[in-house]
């Protein structure tokens, strides 16, 4: 994590969503082209996914260009929508990880490739590491 933004809370946990979500959205490209055998319907989740996780990236972006153009004199409001998206962050990556673990669990395209199962328990790990920074900031909000 960077931790140069010193007291410029928003745009430090802003800049790690935004980070996170580009690589989620990139992992579901991963997993499609690693698993070329896979069932058709988690190619298809896997696209949808794509698009949500980038749908939240754009959204991190725009977030993060308000609180620049604020001069960082950031606003009540808006400081709760940014704890509320890096909470919908949080819980999006949640989800992106079940679905993950879903995918190794239950296809037989990846049941049947040992490295996919490796790329796949990488990936989760990064999203968890997400989620405890994440985590991290919000709780530090909250006390």
């Amino acid at each position: 994590m960077q931790f140069y933004y010193g007291s410029q809370m928003p745009l430090r946990v802003l800049d790690e969503a935004e980070f996170w979500k580009e690589q989620e959205s990139e992992h579901t490209v991963v997993m499609r082209e690693l698993v070329t055998n896979l069932e058709s319907e988690y190619v298809d989740a896997l696209r949808r996914w794509e698009e949500v996780l980038n749908t939240t990236h754009q959204h991190v972006k725009r977030f993060i260009e308000s609180v620049v153009r604020s001069n960082y004199n950031i606003s009540p409001a808006l400081y709760k929508q940014v704890l509320d998206l890096v909470t919908f962050c949080l819980q999006e990556s949640v989800a992106f990880i079940q679905f993950c673990r879903q995918v190794k669990n239950e296809s037989a395209a990846v049941k049947d490739n040992p490295t996919a199962k490796v790329v796949i328990d990488h990936i989760v790990d990064e999203s968890e590491y997400f989620i405890g920074i994440a985590q991290t900031i919000l709780y530090e909000q909250q006390n």
